[in-house]
């Protein structure tokens, strides 16, 4: 399937020069989106998530995070490329970097308006902690991010909507408990499902919940000025 954008180079904090799927807003204009990826880099699935909030009226960003350390990467769910993934997100790129690439994003699109802030798995985690460390953001939607709970003393510094899988064996509810102790301000849904609900290409994709939380999530935007 023919995707809608096209990947664009962008300049980040530390001059390293990152690929960024990039697609216009499809209609009348509601903001601006920044979009993170998960451990997988910027796939297919995630090309097509961006396509799709372009339709619904916003400009996506999706920062390619690992053009650093594997350049291009577009992993498959087996378990050499999981395996490979989850130690470029834990052992080679720093958390840190991830927020401030989002960072670059997210000031790349203020000049036009309100800028949003979505993000899937590792992608989930980089939603919170750019939510409540970098200026600018209008609202945030993070799905199951695993290190949410790790960060749960954080801020949020927008509004905030997270969603996570009853049956993630990656997430125990426990964490997603201490969120919402911490955070009686933050909606935190929790679906029927596994973790990576939101992507037809996993064994855990549940349609219901997928269309449940794209639901809420443009809710809140256009709650927030989208």
């Amino acid at each position: 399937m023919a995707h809608k954008g096209k990947m664009l180079e962008m300049t980040m904090a530390d001059n390293a020069k990152l690929g960024v799927y990039h697609v216009e807003a499809e209609g009348k204009r509601r903001g601006g989106l920044v979009l993170i990826q998960e451990i997988f880099g910027v796939t297919d699935h995630i090309k097509e998530q961006c396509d799709g909030y372009a339709a619904d009226g916003y400009e996506v960003l999706a920062p390619a995070l690992y053009d650093r350390e594997a350049p291009g990467l577009q992993a498959s769910y087996s378990p050499e490329d999981i395996q490979k993934c989850i130690k470029i997100a834990r052992e080679q790129h720093p958390l840190d970097l991830s927020v401030a690439d989002a960072r670059i994003c997210i000031e790349a699109l203020t000049a036009q308006g309100t800028v949003f802030m979505t993000g899937y798995c590792y992608g989930g985690s980089i939603t919170w902690l750019a939510a409540c460390r970098v200026p600018g953001l209008a609202a945030a939607s993070g799905y199951y991010g695993s290190l949410i709970p790790a960060h749960a003393d954080e801020q949020p510094k927008c509004p905030v909507i997270l969603h996570f899988g009853q049956h993630d064996a990656g997430i125990p509810l426990e964490g997603v408990e201490k969120v919402k102790a911490a955070h009686p301000e933050v909606p935190v849904y929790l679906y029927d499902a596994g973790h990576g609900f939101n992507s037809d290409r996993r064994a855990d994709y549940n349609d219901a919940a997928a269309k449940l939380a794209k639901q809420r999530t443009l809710e809140l935007f256009r709650a927030n000025g989208g």
